[in-house]
């Protein structure tokens, strides 16, 4: 007769994202702010840039996404940035937006480097290739240690919306779920928009709160006329 359990030995990638995480989670007092992000003018944006193109060369939401950082992290510098162990915070010039990329046995959260400046068909291109070398293990260095921010987004699944650990030295993360219609008030009338749930989690020994807000409040203005990338 068994019990029921079956012990389960962590490979090497688990065992690395559990010390990692259980690092962040006690190190790093996390907190979280959330905003609903209209998201019409992506789609519409990214409808007409992937019009007659191959599925291969699409331009993907998470494109936009990366993109959008890349615009908006140079305004609140203190988010593009790094924890030191001796206690300092250091700002990074260059943008290095780490995206999340689900691999067999674990995350991997490489960057698209150098996004600042780079156009969206730039970093689209960037990003399937960045996703592709991932899977196959082929990732150079840099791409692995250089994140200065990352996005987390499952708007693939059949998710609202979720939180993310940060990943240590950076000092916030961004999780975006999937886009839905939802309804919304404009202009005092009840209407349908295609909205996403953006959560920052952010480290309070580097940021506030009103900083946080801050950044997602120009993100969402940012994603709100994304016309002038394409």
């Amino acid at each position: 007769m068994t019990s029921g359990r079956e012990p389960v030995t962590p490979t090497r990638m688990r065992a690395a994202i559990a010390r990692r995480m259980a690092q962040s989670k006690q190190q790093a007092p996390h907190f979280y702010v959330t905003a609903e992000i209209e998201m019409d003018a992506v789609l519409d944006a990214a409808a007409r840039l992937n019009e007659g193109r191959p599925r291969e060369e699409r331009v993907s939401v998470t494109a936009f996404l990366v993109r959008a950082l890349a615009e908006v992290l140079p305004k609140h510098p203190h988010f593009n940035a790094v924890w030191r162990e001796d206690g300092i915070l250091e700002r990074i010039e260059a943008v290095n937006v780490g995206v999340a990329v689900a691999v067999e046995d674990g995350l991997i959260a490489p960057a698209v480097l150098d996004c600042a400046g780079r156009s969206l068909d730039q970093i689209g291109a960037s990003l399937r290739e960045l996703v592709e070398r991932t899977r196959a293990g082929r990732l150079r260095a840099a791409e692995i240690s250089e994140a200065t921010f990352t996005l987390s987004n499952l708007g693939t699944y059949d998710i609202s919306s979720f939180t993310a650990i940060i990943s240590p030295p950076q000092v916030a993360i961004l999780a975006t779920a999937r886009t839905e219609p939802r309804p919304v008030v404009r202009d005092g009338e009840i209407v349908v928009r295609q909205m996403m749930t953006a959560t920052l989690s952010a480290d309070h020994r580097a940021v506030d709160g009103a900083a946080a807000a801050g950044l997602l409040a120009d993100l969402k203005e940012v994603l709100a006329s994304p016309g002038s990338w394409t």
